[in-house]
């Protein structure tokens, strides 16, 4: 048995018409990533092993699994904030040839300066090297893409959670990214809200035509959002899942739900996989 099985709904997708249909915007710098052989060792606990995957540029991809599976360390690697122990990670750009992923993340905390406005903390995610009168002009204009124009004077404490995320997502998408990291950055909203912030996400992702990568435990959300779901298990990919609908990809629909009901048995051990 294969270490990445890549499962398909009802059979066969046709994956070359799957993957045009997935390409980024017009003009985007998405990155394609691969991994070969990644693992990750803490001491003498192994939390990655052989992780074997490549995203092409511009896909949406959600990786779920029970927690301490290494969804999180996963990311880490990917957002170069640790080393992996052994193995490759490599970014390409639309050539094929090796790339800057401009890899930016949104964690499930805001993490939002409070004695700054809502257009100055964008602005920190421009760095210190751009000109004071471009970087306010970006920082306009990624706002009123997170429909949050209005509230560039304000400060953070007097925004809601959902609007604060949303400042947290304008500063990771201001300096265009090729790669976005998404570590349950809906996880502490309300339902509503998380349904909102999800019809966001995936609207911005097609705009600006950026690599995803979400982390989550929401298994609903992952099908929601991603063309792809991968399910790690003690460190393994245990399942490599294609989503092959069209959205907008309504909450109720029964087709997402059994894909959710296979998923969830692949994360439970219930799927009668040996």
């Amino acid at each position: 048995m294969t270490l990445i099985a890549h499962e398909r709904f009802q059979g066969t997708v046709n994956e070359q018409e799957y993957e045009i249909d997935h390409v980024p915007a017009a003009g985007g710098g998405a990155a394609a990533i691969t991994l070969k052989g990644l693992e990750k060792s803490f001491g003498g606990n192994r939390v990655l092993r052989g992780i074997n995957l490549h995203i092409p540029a511009g896909q949406f991809v959600a990786v779920i699994g029970k927690s301490g599976c290494g969804k999180s360390t996963l990311l880490r690697i990917l957002m170069g904030l640790d080393e992996p122990t052994a193995g490759e990670l490599y970014f390409e750009n639309a050539d094929g040839g090796e790339a800057e992923a401009n890899a930016r993340i949104v964690f499930q905390e805001p993490r939002l300066l409070p004695w700054l406005s809502v257009a100055d903390n964008v602005v920190v995610g421009l760095g210190d090297k751009v000109d004071t009168r471009v970087a306010r002009a970006e920082a306009d204009a990624v706002l009123s893409e997170v429909q949050l124009a209005e509230k560039a004077g304000q400060w953070p404490a007097q925004l809601s959670g959902g609007q604060r995320q949303r400042v947290a997502l304008a500063r990771a998408l201001v300096s265009k990214p090729g790669v976005l990291a998404l570590d349950e950055p809906l996880g502490a909203l309300d339902a509503l809200t998380r349904i909102s912030m999800q019809e966001l996400l995936h609207r911005v992702w097609r705009e600006l035509g950026f690599t995803a990568v979400l982390v989550t435990h929401d298994v609903s959300e992952a099908v929601h959002l991603a063309d792809r779901v991968i399910v790690l298990d003690e460190g393994r990919v245990a399942l490599d899942l294609a989503i092959p609908y069209p959205h907008p990809r309504r909450h109720g629909n029964p087709a997402l739900a059994e894909l959710e009901g296979r998923l969830l048995a692949s994360i439970l051990g219930t799927d009668g996989a040996s």
